[in-house]
């Protein structure tokens, strides 16, 4: 049974990406209580998908490793896993959290020597890589990916009950494989929240004219992050989902879903750097027989930036479309996706062949108004409002705006210091 002692000067944060972790890190570190919450078996959120940062061109890996040292060395720090808040009632300073904890089917003995994966037969969708290549299926019983904290297996829920579940369990030398696990429901008084949940990519397939649910070699820019990872589905190797060859010309569709009315009104920010970004990528595996063509509406790329931009645009094998493509049809030869619209620069005509088509998917906020288990306000676009009828519940990063890492971390520091100020006012309060 899973024991969490909690107050009304405890901060709850929901969400374990970049800006939670960024956010019960600093507040555990200024000598306050924290409670994360983590829906995935694992913290560290999209930036444990990607293979680059911008504009530095850096592994997340590193990053990562330093935030995870830090979360286990802070003992204000409690981490929960597979658990979501179902429910959320009172004010600043006295709310009532309800957090339920699915069942991991693995307990604290687990030494992560992969014994039981080796002994199950039962694979499912890996969604980690977003079903890509020839890592599409995983165990089921799995390690979510090599980093991932805690450094735990998870046996899959529909393998309970199963003769595949029984071998798990006998292959385990350590005694942690618990298939008797339930459901756990935590009730925790806490004094301020800050909502953490991040951002999903946009259902590419919503896109019609773009036929990502139809033309094997339209992808989109966060399975493309996957693709350069040595251990991700390719190996690290760049090739075309259809048939395996090397992917040596590669279009970069820009808004693809993001500043329309038929989808994400909001600009998604991410994307133009994103696919700058990428355009390394083809350089860094081909070096001078890869080509990387952008079709964009226009170029956000702001501040620091620019001279990223500039970088990208003085390589000889970037190209420029000002664009906003019309549709993809696929060469049934070859295999190639074929881009059609209008150059609006020359006003011409175009109908392009590529080897790999990379949709810059928009950026959507993962919280559900719907399901939204306390009372905030709730823009168009899904975001949270920084408004005071919210009380003492703070959005960060991704839940509050379409925000880069670097902007994420700031905004979630913002929303640990707002959620300090409130337990503080409360120990005064009380003392």
């Amino acid at each position: 049974m899973t024991e969490v002692i909690a107050t009304n000067q405890t901060i709850l944060v929901v969400g374990g990406g970049v800006s939670g972790m960024t956010a019960a890190l600093e507040a555990a570190e200024m000598g306050k209580k924290v409670v994360l919450v983590e829906k995935r078996a694992f913290i560290g959120g999209r930036i444990t998908q990607l293979y680059k940062y911008f504009p530095k061109l850096c592994h997340p890996t590193c990053g990562l490793e330093i935030n995870q040292r830090r979360a286990k060395m802070n003992p204000n720090l409690t981490i929960l896993t597979l658990a979501q808040v179902t429910d959320l009632t009172g004010s600043e300073g006295n709310y009532s959290a309800k957090v339920t904890i699915s069942p991991r089917y693995v307990n604290e003995n687990c030494t992560a020597c992969g014994d039981c994966a080796k002994a199950v037969d039962a694979e499912f969708d890996n969604e980690f890589n977003y079903g890509l290549g020839a890592m599409k299926k995983r165990k089921g019983a799995y390690l979510p990916y090599n980093m991932a904290h805690p450094q735990t297996y998870v046996l899959d829920p529909a393998m309970i009950g199963t003769e595949d579940a029984e071998k798990a369990k006998a292959a385990c030398k350590y005694n942690a494989i618990d298939l008797e696990m339930q459901e756990e429901v935590l009730e925790l008084n806490i004094g301020a929240v800050i909502w953490a949940t991040g951002w999903r990519p946009y259902d590419a397939a919503k896109i019609q004219p773009y036929g990502y649910d139809r033309i094997a070699n339209v992808i989109t820019s966060v399975e493309f992050e996957r693709m350069m990872d040595a251990s991700g589905p390719t190996g690290g190797k760049l090739i075309r989902p259809s048939d395996g060859k090397e992917a040596k010309d590669v279009a970069f569709i820009q808004c693809a879903g993001s500043r329309d009315r038929n989808h994400l009104k909001h600009c998604s920010r991410i994307c133009c750097m994103a696919s700058l970004k990428q355009s390394t990528y083809v350089s860094e595996q081909f070096a001078d027989s890869g080509k990387s063509t952008i079709y964009y509406i226009d170029i956000r790329a702001i501040d620091r930036f620019e001279d990223f931009y500039k970088k990208v645009q003085a390589n000889k094998n970037v190209s420029f479309v000002k664009s906003k493509v019309a549709n993809i049809i696929e060469d049934k030869a070859t295999g190639n996706p074929i881009l059609r619209g209008v150059d609006t620069e020359g006003y011409h005509r175009y109908e392009q062949p590529h080897d790999l088509v990379v949709l810059a998917i928009g950026m959507e906020p993962s919280l559900n108004e719907a399901g939204f288990p306390g009372e905030v306000v709730i823009n168009e676009h899904g975001f949270i409002e920084r408004d005071e009828s919210n009380g003492a519940i703070f959005a960060a990063g991704c839940a509050a705006d379409a925000l880069d890492v670097n902007r994420a971390v700031q905004s979630a520091t913002a929303a640990s210091l707002r959620a300090i100020q409130v337990v503080n006012r409360v120990a005064g309060a009380e003392g």
